[in-house]
């Protein structure tokens, strides 16, 4: 199971910075992950200030 960022995204960047294995990248209006390349790993999640990793 992927994680997916929510609208609660203030695009700060913090999780793009902590993914292991760079499936964040910024989106149009908050940061996107590609779900083929997400471990599952809740990195991204564990620095979010807002919680807006949250797994699908």
């Amino acid at each position: 199971m992927a994680y997916k960022i929510s609208d609660a995204c203030i695009n700060c960047g913090a999780c793009e910075a902590e993914c292991p294995v760079d499936a964040i990248s910024a989106g149009d209006d908050k940061y996107v992950i590609d779900a083929d390349s997400c471990i599952d790993c809740g990195a991204c999640a564990n620095v979010c200030p807002v919680d807006a990793p949250q797994p699908e």
